[in-house]
C-alpha cells in the first residue's frame, strides 16, 4: 500500500510531526488536504495550518477516525494515555505508525487492549532538513504493504532501515539521540577554531561543512571512515597530529559510552516509571 491518496493523521504536531509533514508535502506523496495534526498547545496545532495549509484537530478521536494513517508523535512517557484515549477509534483499517522512543509494540497494544497494524519507527531530528535516519521495526500483524508504506513516509525526510525490534533501543541510542554528539562536535572543533584565531561566524562555517562534507563522502563512496582519515593524514603531518590530541581525550570510548548510555535509557523508558 502507498501512502498516495491515503488520509494521514499526526497525534503530535511537534518537530518530527511537523518534519515528516514537510516531507510528505515536499515528495508530493500527500496533499495538504489530506494531512490533519492534533497538538496539546491549540496554537501549535494553528500554526501548522497556517504553515502547511493542513487540517488542525482538537480531538485525538476524531482524528484517527478521519485517518487511514496515524503517526503518533507523542512523548513516551504519555504514550498510554494517549493510546487508551484513542483505542475506541482505531480499527483494523487503521495503520498506526509510533516514534516514541522506548515503547514497545507489545506495550502498545497493551494500552490499545486490542491487536492493531502497529509499526514502530525511531527517526532523528535531521528529518527536519531531509535529512534523517530511521528505523522501522518488524512486526506482527500487518499487512503486506505496510513496512513499504512506513519507508515510503519516512524515506521522504532521509533514509530508513528496517530492522527487528529489539535492535530499536540499540537506535535510539545511535542515530536517535546522535544529532546531539554531532552538535556538540561541531561545537568542540569551532571552539577551537577560535581559540586559534579564527571569528567565531568563520569558525562555525567551517565546523559545520566539514562534517557536512566528510559524512556525505562517506555516505556516497562507500569508504570505510579509517580510510578518509588515512587519506588525510600524512607522515609526520597537521592531521595526525590533531588524530593524537583526539585518541589521547578518549574520543571513541566517550563516544560509544554516549552511545550505550543512551541505549540504556531508551530501554528504562520502555520499561516505565519505577
Amino acid at each position: 500500500m502507498s501512502v498516495k491518496g491515503k488520509r494521514v493523521g499526526f497525534v503530535g504536531g511537534g518537530n518530527m510531526g511537523e518534519a515528516l509533514i514537510r516531507g510528505l508535502l515536499a515528495a508530493n506523496l500527500v496533499p495538504a488536504d489530506l494531512i490533519a495534526a492534533t497538538d496539546v498547545r491549540a496554537d501549535r496545532a494553528a500554526q501548522l495550518t497556517r504553515q502547511f495549509g493542513i487540517t488542525a484537530h482538537a480531538d485525538n478521536r476524531r482524528l484517527v477516525r478521519e485517518a487511514d494513517v496515524v503517526i503518533l508523535a507523542v512523548k513516551p512517557q504519555i504514550m498510554a494515555t494517549v493510546l487508551a484515549e484513542v483505542a475506541p477509534a482505531v480499527t483494523a483499517q487503521h495503520l498506526l505508525i509510533s516514534i516514541a522512543a522506548g515503547v514497545s509494540t507489545t506495550a502498545m497494544r497493551t494500552a490499545l487492549g486490542k491487536e492493531v497494524r502497529l509499526i514502530r519507527v525511531m527517526p532523528n531530528t535531521s528529518a527536519l532538513v531531509l535529512q534523517g535516519a530511521a528505523a522501522i521495526a518488524r512486526g506482527h500483524g500487518l499487512g503486506p504493504d505496510d513496512l513499504d508504506t512506513a519507508r515510503e513516509i519516512f524515506g521522504a525526510v532521509g533514509r530508513a532501515v528496517v530492522l527487528d525490534e529489539d535492535a530499536m533501543d540499540a537506535v535510539t541510542g545511535l542515530s536517535g539521540s546522535g544529532p546531539a554528539y554531532v552538535a556538540i562536535i561541531i561545537e568542540a572543533l569551532a571552539d577551537g577554531g577560535v581559540r586559534v584565531g579564527l571569528d567565531r561566524a568563520t569558525a562555525m562555517t567551517l565546523a559545520t561543512q566539514t562534517v557536512l562534507g566528510a559524512a556525505q563522502m562517506l555516505a556516497e563512496t562507500g569508504l570505510h571512515p579509517g580510510v578518509l582519515k588515512d587519506m588525510v593524514s600524512s607522515a609526520g603531518g597537521t592531521t595526525i597530529a590533531g588524530i593524537s590530541a583526539l585518541e589521547e581525550g578518549g574520543i571513541r570510548s566517550t563516544l560509544i559510552r554516549a552511545v550505550e548510555r543512551a541505549t540504556q535509557r531508551s530501554r528504562e523508558l520502555g520499561r516505565g516509571p519505577a
